[in-house]
This record gives structure tokens, sequence and C-alpha cells, in this order.
């Protein structure tokens, strides 16, 4: 059984010197977000051996690399569902489990990502810009 200095043992690697208490939220709390949270959250899950196959990644942090023009037009995943803080105390039932168990609430989101369609599309008639620009 994990105790729970061997989670705060795991933060400190991935939040510095910040003081760590069971319910703190990682992410308001340590400003662990984007791809910082992400990396946390593989290796956490490696380090400790537990499924993740009914995580949800948008219930719990942001995404980097989405703030471009879609963001003000169409809200990505993170920004339709209520956020869910995760704590040292649920990663350490977690682990001592070896299973992510939340039962997220009901809730809906497009099959496409339309925000990172419109900015591959931004970019693209961006390209074709340039590119007819030099040309012409």
């Amino acid at each position: 059984m994990h105790q729970i200095e061997d989670i705060y043992q795991f933060l400190e690697k991935h939040i510095y010197d910040e003081p760590v208490k069971p319910d703190s939220d990682i992410f308001d709390d340590f400003g662990c977000v984007g791809d910082d949270f992400d990396e946390l959250i593989g290796d956490y899950a490696t380090t400790f051996k537990v499924d993740m196959s009914d995580y949800l990644w948008y219930f719990h942090g942001d995404e980097e690399g989405n703030n471009f023009l879609a963001i003000q037009l169409v809200d990505p995943p993170y920004k339709r569902v209520k956020r869910i803080p995760v704590t040292p105390t649920m990663l350490l039932d977690f682990a001592n489990s070896g299973k992510w168990s939340i039962e997220y609430p009901e809730h809906t989101l497009p099959k496409r990502r339309y925000d990172i369609l419109f900015n591959q599309l931004l970019i693209v008639a961006l390209v074709l810009y340039v590119i007819y620009s030099l040309v012409f």
C-alpha cells in the first residue's frame, strides 16, 4: 500500500518547492497546467501503475497550443465541463486501487474538435495567402 508521503515525494518532482497538503488542488494551487499537468498525470500512471482508461483529461486540466483565434469562437472540451480538482488524496486512493475511478457527470462533446479544425483552416488560408503574395 502506498502512503500519502509517496504521493508527496512524487509531486515534488513536478511542482517543486510548494507545500503540499492532502486536499491541495494540483491545477489551481500549484499552477500545474497544460502540458505540465498532462506530463504529471502520465508519469503518475506509470510510476504508480494506475489504469487510466477511464480518465477524461478535460475535466481536470486544460491544454496548451490552443490559444489561437478559434478558442474565442468555439469552446475546447475543457471549457464545456466543470473542472474537477485532482488532489494528493485522490492520487493516493487511485494508486492503491490501481485504477482511476471518478464518476464523471453526464456531458456531451461534439464528435469533432471544431476549435482545432478552425485553427488548421486558418493556418492553411494564411499559408496560401503568403504563397499567393509571393508569386503575384
